[in-house]
């Protein structure tokens, strides 16, 4: 009698998960940064454009305009042109919130600080921060990842 079977045994199928469980274990902290990083460009990138309408709504009416955004509006009130005050395409899909105020040794006539914060935390780069002035910074752990 021909007796043969067919399938996986105990040990293979274990074998396979522990190779899987090593490889998501790599994997997965890998992809997570790369996400972070992407939501980091997209700030940076909104921070320039607020910048822009802020250099431009300075022109019209001699001063810059101050907002906190901690909500999600989708303009600043009294502002005479729209300001995007997310970064990405939608409200809904934003990763971070755009501000900005006075710089801590001007009024708000002379120079403006923009800030994103994060929607979910970010430790290692926290708000991304820029001044009229052309100024970078950030107020994370590791500095080097903000603005590169």
């Amino acid at each position: 009698m021909n007796n043969k079977s067919f399938g996986f045994t105990l040990i293979e199928l274990m074998i396979v998960v522990a190779v899987i469980g090593i490889l998501s274990a790599i994997a997965i902290p890998s992809y997570q940064d790369s996400i972070r990083k992407g939501k980091r460009a997209e700030a940076r990138t909104a921070l320039s454009e607020l910048l822009l309408q802020q250099e431009r709504y300075m022109t019209q009416t001699n001063t810059y305009l101050a907002f906190s955004n901690s909500a999600g509006m989708t303009t600043p009130a009294g502002a005479s042109t729209t300001f995007k005050v997310f970064s990405g395409d939608s409200l809904a899909k934003t990763s971070y919130y755009l501000s900005a105020d006075a710089c801590s040794s001007s009024a708000i006539t002379e120079c403006v600080r923009l800030t994103a914060t994060p929607v979910i935390a970010d430790p290692e780069a926290g708000n991304l921060q820029i001044l009229s002035s052309g100024s970078k910074t950030c107020t994370g752990t590791n500095t080097s990842v903000c603005w590169k």
